[in-house]
């Protein structure tokens, strides 16, 4: 998420009225019941210290030097993500809110996301770890007292507390951005986490029949949802089957040993040109060694876990694999119908389990582990139909470009999502262990490029009804 040099607001949406509690759940609260100011209050100063604490771990386990390196020309070097959130938190927050004078306007367009590639960030006079650190601690002071007297009405910018939630937001998807990093570099693990709880071993179906019709496609309602995930609309989709579980390590290993790489009548010609243009015989940080595949993970070499979630793997490989194994990627339109509808009620949840918050029985998000849990786990965030793990573990590829849905409008500004609409990009859903849970719900869209894997993407497959 990116902000223009000087923020504006849009016209007011029709259809929108905040919906759920400050734990963010609708539990107790009728949809489109006005949220209790102190409530929202809570939520998001909670929101807002969640995501501080996480930057100051992912800033504050490492020396100096790997805080100012750039650790891959695709990264930018962590010092500029973490003075980067304070300067998009004093753009909206402080100025664009609070309409408070700028504090430290000369670095505005060394932190302006679209005016400097990442790859050129290093050479830019960026602020030294201690005074960005600094910088962003006095921006969120100042913020704090912004929110203390907020009233959550005055604007549509804040709204059911829309800002601070889109600022809590933006910093988690940096958060994100930085655990990737921290994948990227090389050196021994700076970062710890316990593995998810062993699950006993998944002996449901591998697919689910998802039923045709109309369901209600993206939100109106949810407050702290971004413009890409609105307006609620109306989604028809022929019936489908679908995964029941993400594609695992060991069955990507089937298509790898099956000389899936090799063959070229797997592959989209974009994506044959591409894998032999790099050399890609694997996804990124596997290698075979003594006939066992082992992967680099946060700085440990370990065996591929076969029960786990493939991860890293561009969209390319997804849509390969899914050629491989005679099916296809879902459509992002099918991969929210089988998260969010109930056909007993006919109504699209916020999430698969219902309209209630992830809890840490529904799925694996927030950092609390530092790898998926095993294809299978979470039968309490299973959805309606019985699909599990659509929501935590890993971002999921799906076979849509990310498109504007019928009557979007741009807010709070276009660089979040307008400029991005079009084929250069595919979509994916669900979030993954590094998402948190205010970054993540039934609604929410990912996008990047189809040669992407540093990322920590992986995939589910589909197959039309009568395939």
């Amino acid at each position: 998420m990116s902000a223009p040099k000087a923020p504006t607001t849009a016209p007011e949406e029709d259809t929108a009225a905040p919906a759920g509690t400050a734990s963010g759940t609708a539990s107790g609260t009728a949809a489109g019941t006005e949220l209790d100011t102190e409530a929202l209050r809570e939520r998001a100063l909670t929101s807002l210290a969640t995501a501080r604490d996480r930057t100051t771990l992912l800033t504050s386990c490492v020396d100096e030097p790997d805080l100012t390196a750039q650790h891959s020309p695709l990264m930018s070097p962590l010092v500029w993500d973490l003075a980067h959130i304070g300067n998009q938190e004093e753009l909206w927050l402080l100025r664009a809110v609070g309409g408070r004078e700028a504090m430290r306007p000369e670095i505005d367009s060394l932190y302006d996301a679209f005016e400097h590639p990442r790859a050129e960030r290093p050479s830019l006079p960026l602020l030294a770890p201690a005074e960005a650190r600094t910088y962003a601690s006095e921006v969120r002071g100042r913020a704090l007292d912004l929110l203390a007297a907020a009233d959550f009405h005055s604007t549509r910018l804040t709204e059911a507390g829309f800002a601070f939630g889109m600022i809590a937001q933006h910093e988690q998807q940096h958060d994100e951005t930085m655990l990737i990093t921290h994948q990227l570099r090389k050196g021994p693990q700076a970062l710890t986490a316990p593995d998810p709880k062993p699950a006993p071993l998944f002996t449901g179906p591998a697919e689910v029949l998802v039923p045709g019709g109309s369901f209600t496609m993206g939100t109106s309602l949810e407050p702290w949802a971004l413009d890409n995930e609105r307006p609620a609309h109306p989604r028809k989709v022929a019936p489908f089957w679908i995964d029941t579980t993400p594609v695992t390590n060991a069955a990507y290993q089937g298509f790898i040993e099956d000389g899936g790489y090799g063959t070229e009548r797997w592959w989209s010609p974009k994506g044959w040109a591409h894998v032999r243009r790099h050399a890609i015989s694997a996804p990124l940080f596997w290698r075979k060694e003594g006939g066992q595949w082992l992967r680099r993970h946060f700085g440990v070499t370990e065996p591929v876990p076969a029960d786990e979630p493939v991860l890293h793997v561009c969209w390319y490989e997804a849509d390969a694999y899914a050629r491989w194994a005679g099916r296809r990627l879902p459509t992002e339109a099918e991969w929210e119908k089988a998260a969010r509808f109930d056909p007993t009620t006919g109504r699209s949840a916020r999430y698969p389990w219902g309209d209630a918050g992830p809890g840490p029985e529904h799925a694996n998000l927030g950092q609390q582990h530092l790898r998926p849990a095993p294809s299978g786990s979470y039968p309490a965030g299973e959805s309606p139909l019985g699909v599990r793990q659509l929501i935590g573990d890993v971002w999921e590829w799906t076979a849509s470009d990310f498109l504007p849905y019928p009557g979007f409008r741009a807010f709070p500004y276009r660089e979040y999502s307008d400029v991005f609409f079009g084929s250069e990009y595919k979509v994916l859903r669900g979030g993954s262990f590094a998402v948190d849970p205010v970054a993540c719900r039934g609604t929410f869209r990912n996008w990047d490029y189809p040669i992407r894997r540093q990322i920590f993407s992986g995939f589910r497959t589909a197959r039309s009804e009568r395939d």
